[in-house]
C-alpha cells in the first residue's frame, strides 16, 4: 500500500463540499515554520522555537487526534524543512508503535509554497473548502489572524508558537489534540466544545468603491510612521492610539497596555480604545499625557508609555480613528498606510469566529467518561468498608527478587 506521507489532496473545483471519507472525521493543521523569528525576538533577546521543537509539538498534536479516532489530518506544507522533519519522525513512530491504527492518515495540501502570509491564507481556505472539522493553528498572533480571515464557520484552535502570543493561549498540544479529536469525531456537541471570539474590523474608505477590509484578533495600533518597513512593530514611541478586542494583565505585546490600564476580558463584552498622543482639536483628549505606563510591549521588552485618555468600545460600532495619518498594525504587524484625505474606522465584533474551548471540552469528557475504555482490563473490585474500629490493614511490600550476585 502507498505511503500516506507521499500522498497530497488536491481541492475539490467549484463550490465548496464536505470531504467524503468513510474511516472518520478530518482535521486540519496550519504550522507555521518561522514563526517567533521577527524582529521583536532580537531586540528583546528572546529565544526563537527551534524548527525540531514544532515538529515535536505536531508530532503530540497527531497522537492525540489518533486516540481520538480521527483517521485524517490535512496539514499546509511548507519550504523551511518541516514537511521532511516531521515525515521521518512520523515514520519512525509508526514504526515503534503498538497500533499504527492510533496514527492518523497525514495528507498535504496541493498548493504552491511561498513562505509568505499568503500561504497560510490559502491553506485555511483549502481546508474550509475541504469540510475540516477544526483546525490546529501553531503560530502567533498574526498567523491566527491569517487563518480567521479564510476559514469561515470552521472552529480553530490555537498553540502559540509566536513572538506575541496574546490570542493563542500557553497550552500543551496533547491536551488541545485531545479537545480538538473528541469534538471532530462527534463525541462533544457545539454547544459545549465551541466559544465565540471577539474581532477588530478595520475599514479604509468605507464610503468608496475601493475600499479596504481587513481584521485583526487582538489589537489593532495606529502609529505615526508612514510605511510598512519590515512590518513587525515594536517602538513604543511611535504609538499614537490602540483598538483593543480584549486586553488581559497577564498578555504579552501591545495588548499588555490595555491589559495594565483597564482590563478587558476575551469572554467579556465590549473593548477598549486607549490613546496614546494628544489629537489636535479634540477636547476628549488631554494634552499633555495623564501619566506614563510601564508595559511589556514584547518579551523582556519593557517601555513607558503615555497614556493621554481611554475608553471602552461597544460591539458593532464603527469608531472613526482620530489620526490624521499614519500605519495601521493588525495584532503587531503593519499592514495599511492612511493619510489625511482618508477615513479609517475600527469596528469590533462580538461571536465573530469560533473556536475550540480545551477547557470546556475536557471538563465534559471528564464528566461523560469519554476518554474511559472499560474493555481493556478489568476494573478492580471496590474495597469493603472497615467495621467501626478496626485498623487499616497494612499492605506487606512483596520481597525482593534474588539478584544474580545473591544467588
Amino acid at each position: 500500500m502507498r505511503s500516506s506521507a507521499q500522498r497530497t489532496m488536491k481541492p475539490a473545483p467549484g463550490p465548496a463540499r464536505p470531504l467524503e471519507r468513510a474511516d472518520g472525521a478530518s482535521v486540519g493543521i496550519i504550522a507555521n515554520p518561522v514563526s517567533a523569528r521577527d524582529i521583536r525576538r532580537v531586540v528583546a533577546n528572546a529565544a526563537s522555537l527551534q524548527l525540531a521543537e514544532r515538529v515535536n509539538i505536531v508530532l503530540r498534536t497527531l497522537a492525540a487526534l489518533g486516540a481520538c479516532g480521527v483517521r485524517h489530518v490535512l496539514m499546509m506544507p511548507d519550504r523551511e524543512g518541516l514537511r521532511p522533519m516531521l515525515l521521518r519522525h512520523l515514520a519512525r513512530e509508526r514504526a515503534s508503535a503498538e497500533r499504527v491504527a492510533d496514527w492518523p492518515e497525514l495528507d498535504w495540501l496541493d498548493m504552491p509554497v511561498t513562505a509568505r502570509v499568503h500561504d497560510t491564507f490559502r491553506a485555511a481556505r483549502l481546508l474550509r473548502e475541504a469540510g475540516v472539522a477544526a483546525i490546529v493553528v501553531l503560530g502567533g498572533d498574526g498567523t491566527h489572524r491569517a487563518v480567521v480571515r479564510e476559514c469561515g464557520q470552521v472552529p480553530i484552535a490555537g498553540l502559540s508558537t509566536g513572538t506575541n502570543n496574546a490570542y493563542p493561549e500557553m497550552r500543551e498540544a496533547t491536551m488541545a489534540g485531545l479537545a480538538v479529536g473528541l469534538y471532530a469525531t462527534g463525541r462533544l456537541p457545539a454547544a459545549q466544545a465551541l466559544a465565540f471570539n471577539k474581532r477588530l474590523d478595520v475599514t479604509l474608505n468605507p464610503d468608496a468603491d475601493a475600499a479596504r477590509h481587513d481584521i485583526a484578533l487582538v489589537d489593532v495600533a495606529i502609529a505615526r510612521e508612514h510605511y510598512i518597513g519590515a512590518k513587525a512593530l515594536w517602538k513604543a514611541d511611535s504609538l499614537a492610539a490602540l483598538y483593543l478586542a480584549f486586553a488581559e494583565p497577564e498578555a504579552i505585546g501591545l495588548s499588555a497596555i490595555g491589559g495594565l490600564l483597564a482590563p478587558v476580558g476575551r469572554r467579556e463584552p465590549g473593548g477598549l480604545n486607549v490613546e496614546l498622543e494628544p489629537t489636535e482639536g479634540d477636547p476628549q483628549i488631554a494634552a499633555a499625557p495623564l501619566f506614563a505606563l510601564h508595559a511589556p510591549i514584547a518579551p523582556g521588552l519593557l517601555r513607558p508609555v503615555p497614556v493621554h485618555g481611554w475608553q471602552r468600545l461597544a460591539d458593532g460600532q464603527a469608531t472613526r480613528v482620530r489620526q490624521r495619518a499614519g500605519v495601521v498594525a493588525l495584532d503587531g504587524e503593519r499592514e495599511i498606510t492612511f493619510g489625511p484625505d482618508d477615513v479609517l474606522t475600527v469596528t469590533l465584533r462580538e461571536r465573530a469566529f469560533r473556536s475550540i474551548d480545551v477547557t470546556a471540552c475536557l471538563r465534559y469528557a471528564a464528566a461523560n467518561g469519554l476518554l474511559r475504555d472499560i474493555h481493556t482490563r478489568a476494573l478492580p473490585a471496590p474495597l469493603a468498608p472497615l467495621a467501626p474500629g478496626t485498623a487499616c490493614a497494612s499492605i506487606s511490600p512483596a520481597p525482593p527478587t534474588p539478584s544474580r550476585r545473591s544467588a
